[in-house]
């Protein structure tokens, strides 16, 4: 972080409905007039937690009791750079109030509108809306084979979804969307197609993922926001390619060594959080990923996991 920079603790707050807690800034400062996270700046010689806890003190005369990190951006306004310490609160004692004046309300995630926030808050948002699991479709035999593991997956809580049938010809895959199209809908999950923009402008699935190679093609973003836009990245490049074609979410990879990879190693997590850290693109970690590696990821400042073996339901 540079010296210039300036360094914000910020509070996503849930209560027991899973609803967050929201602020209105005062029309007179920077950004005013705009809903955002509750928070302030941090002081020196203030550790982000500490800064977070008396901010939230001060501003909705709360005490936080439990909370962990969940995203750091970095965002460039036309007059100021600020980086965003962003931790989720699950557990706190009394009863928020607009203990400055400010108005506040708890909003369900799926009422947010990005527009009525500062830009920096916006990709708390993307991270807040997208789930921890992102399960990328595995080996099949035959369509029942798919539909069956599909499904498994699909009711045991994923709701993200990429198919990735590389060698399967394109009528084949379309057929195959359809079938993971209908699956998807009925679970309220979202598909992503790891496919060509010609083939994903046959279908009416509502989300795309670009590999290296077709994301480095892109100049611009190649699906109107009603869609996801995942991307596969493996360096700093790539990331920056992400972020100018305004992608939703990064796979980032490889974390760890993979059984399709034998003898590569990945980056590890502390790189890994690194180039976390270069972005307010949500980032999913992928590559020899395991359930109990969620929390690493988080730790690392990643919204979740990205993985094949782990979430797809083989048949033996």
């Amino acid at each position: 972080m540079s010296s210039n920079d300036i360094h914000v603790a910020v509070a996503v707050i849930k209560n027991q409905s899973n609803d967050l807690l929201i602020s209105l800034r005062s029309p007179d400062v920077h950004q005013g007039g705009l809903w955002e996270f509750p928070g302030g700046k941090v002081e020196a010689g203030e550790s982000a937690l500490d800064a977070l806890k008396r901010e939230i003190s001060e501003e909705l005369d709360i005490e936080i009791l439990h909370a962990q990190p969940f995203k750091t951006i970095r965002h460039v306004y036309s007059d100021k750079t600020v980086v965003l310490d962003v931790w989720l609160v699950d557990k706190f004692s009394g009863e928020p109030r607009g203990a400055e004046g400010q108005a506040i309300k708890w909003q369900s995630v799926d009422k947010l509108n990005q527009n009525d926030f500062p830009a920096a808050n916006r990709a708390i948002i993307n991270s807040l809306v997208l789930p921890e699991r992102y399960m990328i479709t595995g080996d099949f035999s035959d369509l029942a084979e798919f539909k069956v593991s599909l499904e498994g997956a699909l009711k045991e809580g994923i709701s993200l979804v990429q198919l990735r049938c590389k060698d399967l010809p394109d009528s084949e895959y379309l057929q195959l969307c359809k079938e993971a199209n209908s699956l998807c809908e009925r679970y309220k999950a979202r598909l992503l197609l790891n496919t060509s923009i010609d083939v994903f402008q046959k279908t009416d699935v509502k989300g795309l993922h670009l590999n290296g190679q077709r994301l480095h093609a892109a100049t611009k973003r190649p699906v109107d926001n009603s869609c996801l836009l995942s991307v596969s990245c493996h360096t700093l490049s790539d990331i920056e390619r992400a972020e100018k074609i305004d992608a939703d979410m990064v796979l980032l990879s490889p974390v760890n060594e993979t059984a399709s990879h034998p003898g590569v190693l990945g980056m590890g997590w502390d790189k890994f959080s690194q180039m976390c850290s270069k972005t307010s693109v949500p980032v999913f970690a992928l590559g020899g990923m395991r359930e109990n590696d969620l929390n690493n990821a988080r730790t690392a400042g990643a919204r979740g996991i990205a993985a094949i073996s782990c979430f797809w339901n083989d048949i033996e």
